[in-house]
């Protein structure tokens, strides 16, 4: 199974150049059964990396781009009336095993909320009936930074769901030199072929959910939320459901890279994916990558 995981992200890595960490950890969440946000400027391959992901995991694909005026039923469906087949229900674009929430901060509050209940539980409930969505079921979305005029910052609760939140960053030069004198991304898209089922990825994830990890690892996850509590630094600290967030996403790290069992430099790779997003500043605004490693980087490994 590592030879395939990693040729899926050779695959994606020839369309986003320069980025094999981040898609490493994109893949990472997905193993982990998790939803993943991406946040960055626009134009620097948020959209194409959610696209090469599904295409080179074979999954079904859908794109909702996120405006202030969409409505929740326009990603969960609606009950019709037809006057020969009588009230029927039409599902939306979140019946798909991957999802593309583009710019999920363009969208209100209210319609942001309408994908609670779908990455919680992996179902919808619509006029008192539930339908269940297709397994497996990501959530990719794609915000831009909330001092962008027209956005609507994700709550608390929203941003809970997400299991990673990553960040990919301008290319460095060689790579974006690369770029420019590549194709067009969009047309490399085209060529990427299947290298899982959506049947061994959902093989894959059982797997990556048995990684072992020791009692020393545990105690280096709890001093991790621990220390994050009594900070002075951020607002709240980490909730226990963080920790089994931190976990799952060590122990699919682990899994990539061949092993059975868990380091705590595994926790330490995923750590400001699955934290950063968790934690806010007291000084206001959330938690970037560096902060995150700054101030966690006092635990002790055990």
């Amino acid at each position: 199974m590592k030879s395939q995981l990693d040729q899926v992200v050779a695959q994606a890595a020839r369309v986003i150049l320069g980025k094999e960490r981040p898609i490493r950890l994109a893949l990472a969440c997905l193993l982990a059964r998790g939803h993943l946000l991406i946040e960055d400027q626009p134009g620097v391959g948020k959209t194409t990396l959610a696209q090469a992901l599904a295409l080179s995991l074979g999954l079904d694909f859908k794109r909702v781009q996120f405006t202030s005026d969409l409505l929740p039923a326009d990603i969960l469906g609606l009950t019709v009336y037809d006057a020969k087949e009588g009230f029927s229900f039409r599902p939306g674009p979140v019946f798909a095993q991957v999802l593309l929430a583009d710019e999920i901060n363009r969208a209100t509050p209210k319609t942001q909320s309408a994908l609670l209940e779908a990455m919680a539980e992996g179902q919808v409930s619509i006029e008192g009936q539930t339908h269940a969505l297709p397994e497996p079921f990501f959530v990719i979305a794609t915000q831009n930074p909330v001092c962008q005029i027209g956005t609507f910052p994700l709550p608390e609760s929203q941003l809970d769901r997400f299991l990673m939140r990553l960040e990919l960053g301008y290319p460095d030069r060689a790579a974006e030199r690369a770029l420019l004198q590549g194709m067009d991304r969009r047309v490399l898209l085209k060529d990427l072929q299947p290298v899982l089922t959506p049947r061994e990825l959902l093989v894959a994830q059982r797997e990556a959910a048995t990684v072992h990890a020791s009692d020393a690892v545990l105690d280096y996850v709890q001093g991790l939320l621990e220390f994050s509590r009594e900070s002075q630094r951020f607002s709240c600290g980490l909730s226990p459901r963080a920790g089994l967030a931190l976990l799952a996403c060590a122990r699919a790290w682990a899994f990539m890279a061949g092993r059975d069992y868990v380091l705590p430099e595994d926790v330490q790779a995923v750590l400001p994916g699955a934290a950063g997003h968790r934690l806010q500043l007291l000084e206001g605004g959330g938690a970037g990558s560096e902060e995150v490693m700054a101030e966690l980087a006092h635990v002790p490994v055990t």
